[in-house]
This record gives C-alpha cells, structure tokens and sequence, in this order.
C-alpha cells in the first residue's frame, strides 16, 4: 500500500509538470478497475469509456491541485463515482445491468434463456444491480475493486463503520438472493463460483 502511494504520487509530481509518459502510465495502471465500476454503475460499455476518458480529463484539468496527502486511487475512483452518479441523476429510467455473451452479443437480461446461458455470471450481475444503491457502491468497491475500508470511507465520505455496514449488509442480501438460485440451477448447498465473502 505504502509503495503505491509512493508509486502514484511520484507519478504525479511528473504529471503536475506536463509529463504525458506519467499520465498515461497512471491511466493505464487504473484504467481497468475503473471501467468496470462505471460499467456495473451505468450499465453499458460504451457509457462507461465515456466517463472513463471524462475521469482523465479531469485529472489532467486538476493536476496541480492534487493533494498528496491522500492516495491517487482515491482521488481517481471519487472523481469517476462522482462522474458515474451525475449521469444516473440525469436519467427517468436507470439501467444498472449490460451483459455480454461470448460473441460480444448484448443478451436481453429478460429472457430468461439468458440465466442458462451466462450461467453463474449473469445471476451475480442481476443480483449486485438489485442492491440499493449504497449497498452496491460499497460492495463494488470493497469485493470486486479490492478497496480498503478506508479508501472506501474517503470515497464515498462515509465513516469505516458505516462502510463496513454496508459491505456486510450487501453480502447477506446477496446471499439471501442467490442461494436458493444456486441451489435450483446447480443443485448445490454452496456453490464454488461464489465469493466465499456471499457465501
């Protein structure tokens, strides 16, 4: 941990003073994680490159006023949320869910052929796009992007505690939602291909 805020912020000083060769290696070292936070908060892929490149360009706007006190992917992962929730304020009608089959092919999460067809990935995405919004950011950012409490505290502006809170209380709703799917489609007590976190 401590190396990679050593990392990053020597990578920004560089970016501070112009240094492309620095900003793009910090893109591509946090690229991934972001967009796939994007994507399960709005949904599609092309919305997500979207936000990702305007994540960037914020970056690059504001980096002379980065504050080194804090950690880089704290500073990026806020301002990608930050950009992921104004665009679902935007919206009448949210869309949390793009599922893709092997072909790249958009599969209608409303046809029920597509549980079969996605298997185990599909009932995780539907049921993550179930959770209230809170529960989903801080599980997302905790489970799947591998944040610290902490990190996620300064996130989302929430103390530990509450963090931790909502992390739990997003595991055992996600458990309470696919156990009984696990055990219809699989017919297991406890399926291998789920967090040991849900399950």
């Amino acid at each position: 941990m401590a190396n990679k805020k050593a990392r990053d912020h020597a990578l920004m000083a560089r970016v501070a003073d112009n240094d492309l060769d620095a900003f793009n290696e910090l893109v591509d070292l946090y690229k991934g994680k972001l967009f796939t936070m994007l994507v399960r908060m709005v949904g599609t892929a092309e919305e997500a490159e979207d936000l990702l490149q305007e994540t960037y360009v914020r970056v690059w706007e504001h980096r002379r006023s980065f504050d080194n006190r804090y950690c880089f992917s704290t500073w990026v992962y806020t301002i990608a949320m930050k950009l992921g929730k104004n665009e679902l304020r935007k919206r009448k009608r949210v869309r949390f869910l793009a599922m893709f089959d092997r072909e790249n092919n958009p599969i209608d999460i409303e046809d029920p052929a597509a549980e079969h067809s996605g298997g185990m990935g599909v009932l995780i995405e539907r049921a993550v796009a179930k959770l209230p919004q809170r529960y989903r950011e801080a599980f997302v950012l905790r489970d799947l992007q591998q944040l610290s409490y902490e990190e996620i505290g300064e996130v989302l502006r929430v103390p530990v505690g509450t963090v931790k809170s909502r992390v739990n209380r997003a595991r055992n709703l996600l458990k309470n939602e696919l156990k009984p799917k696990v055990e219809r489609y699989y017919g297991l007590s406890k399926s291998p291909l789920l967090p040991s976190s849900i399950l």
